[in-house]
């Protein structure tokens, strides 16, 4: 029997302040409709399940109209949720939330596309990758994180770690969709092993075919005959693959706590940018030359 989520209360005050933790809706000029709403929880039904490494998948959602595409705006994502947290004193389940960013093409229709990797302590990552095709999962959005123009930098850095390629993906594919926009991409790319390398053939296959974008990859762990950079993003790699500040470069960078931590610090407690330290300051980047995703 295909497993619903449990009933969401989209008025619950626990919920929604959870659920914007990292994320907050903002007013934007975008007029892209999406099928989807901020405000309103959406029971989806997983339709395909595709592993792509030891510890992650891609999940593909059903969206209401089969005809229509998700139309989030770049750069958002969207917010997952499900009563997974803790038993409360009246006896029910909090609500746990986190965003994710699809990373199927912009028209694609009728569904979207996320990817997933569980981590051990990841309380959502665990309960997508224990959903079953025909399984359900709440979901809403898109929150925007901001509103991305064509040419508004000459240069965009961008830093992933991880799952962290999805955002940068979804910019990424944007500025290679508009011929008009000339903006130059380099994307510095930390992964543990060459495995954990989530969507290369897709990266590498834009890089082939785009003069303005550059991938570098690192690995924690290389084997051996890796011929890539190895250990952890060091103020030398930003140095050598990222536009230096200034302002017409801009660098985002997203992943993991530590890599986060050790690139540019942590958004501030109340998830706005907050200072940035890190190697990124090390060089001479200001909140202004940086945006965490």
């Amino acid at each position: 029997m295909a497993k619903r989520a449990l009933p969401v209360v989209s008025g619950s005050a626990g919920g929604l302040l959870a659920g914007l933790y990292l994320l907050r809706a903002q007013t934007t000029t975008v007029q892209m409709v999406s099928q989807l709403s901020p405000k309103v929880w959406a029971e989806l039904k997983l339709i395909a399940k595709e592993p792509i490494s030891h510890n992650t998948a891609k999940y593909r959602f059903e969206l209401p109209d089969k005809a229509a595409s998700v139309g989030l705006p770049v750069a958002s994502a969207i917010q997952t949720g499900a009563h997974i947290g803790e038993v409360k004193d009246d006896g029910t389940v909090s609500m746990v939330t986190r965003p994710y960013t699809p990373i199927s093409p912009k028209g694609a229709l009728g569904y979207f596309d996320l990817v997933v990797k569980d981590y051990p302590d990841g309380i959502m990552s665990s309960h997508i990758s224990g959903l079953s095709v025909g399984d359900f999962l709440a979901v809403r959005g898109p929150f925007v994180k901001f509103d991305y123009q064509a040419n508004f930098k000459k240069q965009i850095g961008m830093v992933a770690g991880g799952t962290g390629i999805a955002p940068m993906l979804q910019v990424l594919e944007e500025i290679l969709s508009n011929p008009e926009d000339k903006t130059k991409v380099s994307v510095l790319f930390a992964n543990v092993t060459q495995e954990d390398i989530l969507l290369k053939e897709r990266i590498d296959a834009l890089a082939a075919t785009h003069s303005n974008v550059k991938v570098t990859y690192v690995l924690d762990r290389p084997r051996s005959a890796w011929q890539g950079k190895s250990g952890f993003v060091t103020a030398e790699m930003l140095m050598d693959t990222m536009p230096p500040p200034s302002a017409d470069s801009w660098i985002l960078v997203c992943g993991p706590p530590p890599m986060m931590k050790a690139v540019s610090g942590p958004k501030a407690k109340d998830f706005t940018q907050g200072e940035v330290s890190g190697c990124l300051k090390e060089l001479g980047y200001t909140p202004e030359h940086v945006f965490k995703l």
